[in-house]
C-alpha cells in the first residue's frame, strides 16, 4: 500500500472517527454545552455516564493522535511539493496532534477520579477543592492546551498542506486554496480565549468554531477522494 493510498484512506477516516465520537458525547454527555454548567453538575454526569462515558473520551483522545501518522503520509503523497513545505507541514502537524491529545486525555484518567471524589465529598471545603482543580485543568489542558494550541497547530498545518497541494500535481489547487482558508480561520479560532475575552471568551470564534471544523472535516475528506482518483 502506497503513501498516497494511506493519506487518502486517514483523511476520510479521521473526520469520520472524530465527529462521530463529537457526536456520540453530545449525545451521552451533552458536550460540549454540560461545561458552561457547575464542576459539581458536570461531574455528576460524568459519573453517571459510568465506564461507556469513559470509553467514549479516551476514543476520542485517540482521534487526535490519528494525526500524526496522517501528517506524515500526507505529506509523503503530495507529488512535487517543496520539501521544505512539506517537513513544516508534517512538523505542524505532530505538534498539533500532541497538543490536542494532551488537552483530551484528561477526560479519561483525570476526570474519573474527580468525579468519585466529588461524589464521596464530605465537606464545603473538600468540594470547593475539587471544584478547583477541575477547574484549572480545565483552562490549562482544555482551553489553552488542547483548544488553543490545538486550533493554532491545526489550523498552521492546514494552511501549509493547502501551500503544498498548490505546488503539487496530485491534488486539485483548488482544495490548496480552501486549505489554507480554512486554516486561517482555525488560527482565528485559537484566540478565543485570548486577551481580553480571557473571561467569557470571543462570542465570533465560538459561533465560527464549530461551522470551521464541520467545513474542515469536509475539506480533509475532499482532499482525500482527490489523492484516490
Amino acid at each position: 500500500m502506497t503513501f498516497t493510498v494511506l493519506a487518502a484512506i486517514g483523511l476520510i477516516a479521521l473526520p469520520v472517527a472524530f465527529n462521530a465520537a463529537f457526536a456520540a458525547l453530545a449525545a451521552v454527555f451533552e458536550y460540549p454545552g454540560i461545561l458552561r454548567r457547575p464542576t459539581v453538575e458536570i461531574l455528576e454526569k460524568f459519573q453517571q455516564g459510568g465506564s461507556r462515558l469513559v470509553l467514549l473520551w479516551w476514543g476520542f483522545a485517540m482521534t487526535a493522535v490519528l494525526l500524526t501518522p496522517l501528517a506524515v503520509f500526507v505529506g509523503l503523497s503530495l507529488e512535487g511539493a517543496h520539501p521544505v513545505i512539506v517537513l513544516a507541514s508534517v512538523a505542524t502537524g505532530v505538534v498539533a496532534s500532541i497538543v490536542q491529545f494532551l488537552g483530551l486525555i484528561r477526560w479519561p484518567l483525570l476526570v474519573p477520579y474527580l468525579a468519585r471524589e466529588s461524589r464521596d465529598a464530605n465537606s464545603p471545603a473538600r468540594t470547593e477543592a475539587i471544584d478547583i482543580v477541575f477547574q484549572a485543568f480545565h483552562r490549562y489542558l482544555g482551553v489553552a492546551v488542547g483548544e488553543h494550541l490545538g486550533f493554532l497547530f491545526t489550523g498552521a498545518w492546514s494552511a501549509l498542506v493547502g501551500v503544498a497541494i498548490l505546488q503539487s500535481s496530485n491534488v486539485p489547487g483548488v482544495l490548496g486554496v480552501v486549505g489554507i482558508v480554512i486554516g486561517a480561520a482555525l488560527m482565528l479560532c485559537s484566540l478565543e480565549f485570548i486577551g481580553p475575552f480571557e473571561v467569557k471568551g470571543w462570542r465570533v470564534a465560538a459561533a465560527a468554531t464549530p461551522i470551521v471544523y464541520i467545513v474542515w472535516s469536509l475539506w480533509l475528506i475532499a482532499t482525500g477522494i482527490a489523492l484516490l482518483l
